[in-house]
């Protein structure tokens, strides 16, 4: 038996779509945590502090808001549990993850018959795929042309789609599913904690789902916010879900939820972490300390701080996200984008290519809300650019920097 030497994972920054760097505070609420039986008083205590906080960050009344554990996949599938065998869905994709959860909504509408023919990509009769070219966003025209002829019972769209930098028209969604009477669904895994949006005021829209490690920033494993109307909640009562661990009714029991009510404390449904709900919580508190406006307002002036920074450098930036900019590299470096992207990594610097053609670059600032932390992002990445002989001025980089915050912060 082979006893493998003490894992040791240097620091790294993490400058992708996510996950993103967790603040200092969280760690130390997860480090320092005592040893406590999930059941125990303040572990309970903390679970009904957190899903308060969560109403405040999604903006909204839902009784049933709450956190799924695990990572963005999990609050997805227990979002997207309330689909059966044979449901009508529209499903809008434009990049690699809303395309990951078209395939999910596939599956979980796939009748047995069609999960048998293709099991790892069924192709069910009652699921329309709307795909959108990579680069581009789901406009509002499109939703309404689609649920105007298809008359689902359920559609799907992602508000931040992370694989090519693109943000949906949400209203556009929710008022064509409010107007057809379909039940919406969204995935706010990139937007959640980033863009100051109160989802009460998409009324078309009946689940979200978002994730830990992006603008919550607690970890790649705690826990995914969702969040459910009572039209969603009523729809599981009446029909069921093919599931128990991510059930949207036995979740909630844990969390103090019960028949649309908070009661003074949860019923089992599964193990939970002390560590992970102390860790959570710190996280939601420094959410709400930094404020949704304030913190939107800082994402979207950092942003373009570091677009203003790669268009100094030759590239082309394609996204419209305030986390992520998606950009293709100047002529005399095409097709070294993942070469590149490795070079980076291998020394530390965590950014990314995007997971389908065509290939691009992905930096992220998830976290990284300073000037000192975009200046260092920047200029790395002109560094590595410049090591696979990339023509980069430094002094053009900088000036554009220092042009941007200085009218940025004046404006303040």
């Amino acid at each position: 038996m082979s006893i493998f030497p003490q894992l040791n994972i240097p620091e790294t920054l993490a400058a992708g779509p996510g996950p993103g760097n967790t603040d200092a505070r969280v760690l130390a609420r997860f480090a320092q945590s005592g040893l406590a039986d999930h059941m125990q008083a303040d572990v309970l205590r903390g679970m009904i502090e957190c899903k308060k906080m969560l109403r405040t960050v999604w903006g909204t009344n839902n009784t049933y808001t709450y956190g799924v554990g695990g990572t963005g996949f999990s609050g997805l599938d227990c979002m997207l549990g309330a689909l059966l065998p044979g449901d009508t869905v529209v499903a809008f994709v434009n990049g690699t993850f809303s395309g990951l959860d078209g395939l999910t909504i596939r599956m979980k509408a796939a009748t047995r018959e069609e999960l048998k023919a293709n099991p790892m990509d069924p192709q069910p009769a009652s699921v329309t795929i709307v795909t959108v070219p990579h680069g581009q966003s789901v406009t509002g025209e499109i939703i309404e042309k689609t649920l105007a002829a298809k008359q689902p019972k359920w559609a799907f769209m992602a508000h931040w789609e992370t694989g090519s930098g693109r943000i949906n028209d949400l209203r556009g969604f929710s008022d064509a599913c409010e107007r057809h009477d379909i039940m919406g669904l969204v995935d706010a895994v990139s937007s959640l904690g980033i863009e100051d949006f109160s989802i009460d005021d998409y009324p078309g829209v009946v689940g979200w789902a978002s994730c830990p490690q992006k603008g919550v920033l607690c970890l790649p494993l705690t826990y995914a916010p969702v969040s459910f109307t009572d039209r969603y909640i009523a729809e599981v009562k009446s029909n069921g879900c093919h599931s128990y661990v991510h059930h949207p009714i036995l979740e909630a029991r844990h969390w103090g939820i019960v028949d649309g009510q908070d009661v003074a404390a949860g019923s089992y449904h599964r193990t939970h972490s002390g560590y992970a709900v102390a860790a959570f919580h710190e996280a939601l508190r420094i959410t709400l300390q930094h404020g949704r406006a304030r913190r939107a307002a800082d994402y979207a002036m950092h942003e373009a701080a570091l677009r203003a920074a790669v268009t100094a450098m030759g590239c082309k930036v394609t996204s419209n996200m305030t986390s992520l900019v998606v950009l293709n590299l100047p002529d005399a470096l095409a097709g070294r984008e993942k070469e590149l992207v490795q070079n980076c990594r291998a020394k530390g610097f965590g950014i990314w290519p995007t997971l389908s053609e065509p290939v691009q670059v992905r930096i992220g600032i998830l976290n990284q809300l300073s000037v000192p932390a975009i200046t260092d992002i920047a200029m790395r990445f002109a560094a590595a650019m410049q090591y696979l002989g990339g023509e980069v001025d430094i002094s053009k980089v900088q000036a554009a920097l220092d042009q941007h915050y200085q009218t940025a912060l004046a404006a303040e």
